[in-house]
């Protein structure tokens, strides 16, 4: 049987899903009306999602930069 810490949690994570799909329609309820009245908060919106989705794909290349480095410094020394 489950034990009430296991269905209180999954009451909780169920919840929090709900409210996180409210705040995505919220948000683009807000975007859209201000893009209709000639607004630029979409621009800074979309400038964001641009900002954050780069940094971790730079970041990745980098450590993958690093990690080709170093196999070829050993691979010098090897040979």
């Amino acid at each position: 049987m489950l034990s009430l810490k296991k269905i209180t949690l999954l009451l909780f994570l169920l919840g929090l899903k709900i409210a996180v799909f409210s705040q995505c329609a919220m948000c683009r309820a807000t975007i859209e009306s201000d893009l209709a009245a000639g607004g630029t908060a979409a621009k800074g919106i979309n400038g964001g999602i641009i900002y954050l989705m780069f940094v971790p794909y730079i970041l990745l290349a980098l450590v993958g930069y690093f990690i080709f480095r170093h196999y070829q410094k050993n691979k010098t020394k090897a040979s």
